[in-house]
């Protein structure tokens, strides 16, 4: 168990502490509420696979804003709050009045009258965070062109998993640093004293003011965040190797450029044999198999990305529990 206890035994995070918070960014938690989120991760994994009932959110309704398209963002938060004993009501942008033109406020107060948590999946992180601000029930980060914080929860389980620890490792990031998934896991990584250096190619580095942050953050947990345009030297010694998609949704007339100039960065044998020999390599999925990632990397031994997969399920019925119950 990783849950952060103080020096009488007692944990430092309750269900209590979390519970009405909204999950917009990993930044926003401390590394004992990550921890704790884990924690009850593991768990929750453990009631459902050995198939014991755990209706800890029983008449509880979480709504699903959908302005992009998904696979696993819809079905892990559909399952979870099926298994937990709730409901899940997807909301497309096409059929509800926001995607007329009702404004965010009016649809984050209305939303808050009938259901008890909100979970969105969109464009501009903006738009969450104005979500959150209006609503009364808590909102959950499903995916913003800024951040991804539920598919870093779930990774970080992973990592766990497969590692048996988390702090002191050394996870490496290939591909566009402007993207959720590397900006997600600066946050996430330095938080729990993983250290992590991402390689991107001119013109695609992280948000400075999220690097600023992480730098930041791990000066207290004794994490490092390294950013280059070398992959060489990124993943040198790397206990974890990530790597995304050069082209996310909604960048679909780039994806020529982006082609071109990411082709000294995908994720190969080559490359891979600078990173430590028990490595794990991890893709948040789809995967475009011979861009960013070759299929012997991503269907052999060291990949793990089909468990990373299923934690979604896991992680997220985490967040939903300790936020809703």
């Amino acid at each position: 168990m990783l849950e952060a206890i103080n020096a009488d035994g007692k944990s430092i995070v309750s269900k209590q502490t979390l519970k009405g918070m909204n999950f917009l960014q990993l930044a926003d938690y401390s590394t004992d509420q990550i921890l704790y989120l884990l924690n009850e991760a593991v768990e929750l994994k453990k009631l459902q696979k050995q198939g014991k009932p755990h209706p800890f959110l029983s008449g509880k309704v979480l709504g699903m804003i959908f302005e992009k398209s998904s696979t696993r963002t819809r079905v892990s938060f559909e399952v979870g709050m099926l298994q937990l004993g709730g409901h899940a009501i997807f909301l497309s942008s096409k059929d509800i009045q926001l995607g007329r033109g009702e404004s965010i406020s009016d649809t984050a107060k209305v939303l808050s009258r009938y259901i008890d948590g909100i979970m969105i999946r969109t464009f501009s992180h903006e738009s969450v965070e104005e979500l959150a601000s209006h609503a009364t029930v808590p909102v959950i980060n499903g995916l913003t062109d800024l951040q991804h914080p539920t598919q870093v929860l779930a990774d970080l389980l992973t990592i766990l998993e497969h590692k048996g620890k988390l702090a002191g490792l050394k996870l490496c990031y290939i591909g566009d640093g402007n993207n959720n998934m590397a900006h997600s896991l600066m946050e996430g990584a330095v938080k729990v004293g993983m250290n992590i250096s991402i390689a991107s190619p001119e013109g695609y580095m992280p948000n400075e003011g999220i690097t600023e942050k992480a730098v930041q953050a791990g000066t207290e947990t004794g994490s490092t965040v390294t950013i280059t345009n070398n992959p060489i030297e990124a993943i040198k010694d790397a206990d974890v190797v990530v790597t995304d998609v050069w082209t996310s949704m909604g960048q679909e007339e780039e994806t020529a450029i982006r082609l071109k100039a990411f082709q000294a960065f995908q994720v190969n044998e080559e490359l891979c044999s600078h990173a430590n020999k028990d490595y794990i390599f991890l893709h948040c999925l789809p995967a475009h198999r011979g861009e960013e990632v070759t299929s012997e990397i991503i269907d052999g031994p060291h990949s793990v990305v089909f468990d990373e997969a299923e934690n979604r399920l896991h992680a997220q019925k985490a967040i939903l529990k300790l936020l809703l119950a």
